[in-house]
C-alpha cells in the first residue's frame, strides 16, 4: 500500500528529476497531457500550469495516490499503465519513476510509441541506483532464513530490470522516435535521524511492509537499521548523503 505522505516526505529531493525531465521535452501547444503514475498529484498540477491549453489525463496504480490526487483537484483515474491507451490526440506522455515496477516494461514503450501520433513526446525517467548499499542491504536480510519464505513472493530480492541510457535509446530509436537519453546521479542531503530507512520506506520497503504485520515490520526494520546507518553514516552536523543515480529518456516520434 503505497503512502502518500511518506513519500512526499522528500518531496524536493523527488520532484527535481521531474523537472528536469519536462525540461527537455519540446512540445508547444500539445493537445492532450497524459501523466502514467501521477502519484498524490501534485507534480500533475505543473502540465496545467505549462500546458494551459491542453487536456491533462492523470492515473495511478494505487487507490490511496489516487484519492490523494483527487483532492488535490486532478482528475485521476485508477490505472494500471500496462493497460493504458492513448487517445488520438495525445502529445505528450510523462511516465515519471514508475517503469521501475513494470518487468518487461520495454516493450511496453515500443508499444506505446507505435500508437501515439506523428509528433508526440514520451518522457520517463526510472531510479537506477538497485545496486546501491540501501537496496542490497534490503535484498540481502530479505535472503536471510528468517525472511526468505515471507518476502520472496514481494520480488524484493530481485534487483529492478532498468535500462542504462543506451539501453533506452537503443529501444526507443528501434521504435522510429528521436532521442535525448542520459542518467544523474544527485547527491541529496538528508537530515535527521536514520534519513535513509525513511527514504526507503516510501518506495523500496513498500512491498516489505504490506507483506509483513505490525511486529514483523518493526523487526524487520530494527535489522534493516544498523546496516543503512553502516552503509551512510551521519557526518557531524547531522548531514546523511545519500549518492541517488535517475536514468531519463525523451523521445519524439517523427
Amino acid at each position: 500500500m503505497w503512502d502518500p505522505q511518506q513519500y512526499l516526505a522528500f518531496d524536493n529531493h523527488r520532484s527535481r528529476p521531474f523537472f528536469e525531465l519536462l525540461g527537455r521535452i519540446g512540445a508547444q501547444r500539445p493537445r492532450r497531457v497524459v501523466d502514467l503514475g501521477c502519484g498524490p498529484g501534485h507534480l500533475t498540477t505543473t502540465l496545467a500550469e505549462r500546458w494551459p491549453g491542453a487536456v491533462v489525463e492523470a492515473s495511478d496504480s494505487s487507490p490511496q495516490m489516487v484519492a490523494a490526487a483527487r483532492a488535490r483537484g486532478v482528475h485521476a483515474t485508477l490505472l494500471d499503465v500496462r493497460e493504458w491507451e492513448p487517445e488520438p490526440d495525445t502529445d505528450v506522455v510523462v511516465c515519471n519513476a514508475v517503469l521501475q515496477w513494470v518487468p518487461g516494461h520495454p516493450a511496453l514503450l515500443t508499444e506505446w510509441a507505435a500508437k501515439l501520433p506523428s509528433g508526440a513526446w514520451l518522457a520517463i525517467q526510472v531510479p537506477g541506483n538497485f545496486d546501491a548499499p540501501s537496496h542490497r542491504s534490503i535484498r540481502e536480510l530479505a535472503a536471510r532464513d528468517d525472511w526468505r519464505e515471507r518476502l520472496e513472493p514481494t520480488g524484493v530480492h530481485s534487483a529492478r530490470n532498468v535500462l542504462d541510457p543506451t539501453g533506452y535509446a537503443t529501444v526507443l530509436t528501434e521504435a522510429g522516435c528521436a532521442v535525448d537519453a542520459w542518467e544523474t546521479t544527485y547527491l541529496q542531503r538528508l537530515t535527521g535521524d536514520d534519513p535513509v530507512l525513511k527514504w526507503v520506506s516510501g518506495t523500496a520497503l513498500r512491498p516489505v511492509r504490506d507483506a509483513l504485520d505490525d511486529a514483523s515490520w518493526d523487526r524487520f526494520v530494527a535489522e534493516l537499521t544498523p546496516l543503512l546507518r553502516a552503509a551512510y553514516p551521519q557526518q557531524a552536523d547531522g548531514t546523511t548523503w545519500l549518492p541517488f543515480r535517475r536514468v531519463f529518456a525523451v523521445a519524439q516520434k517523427p
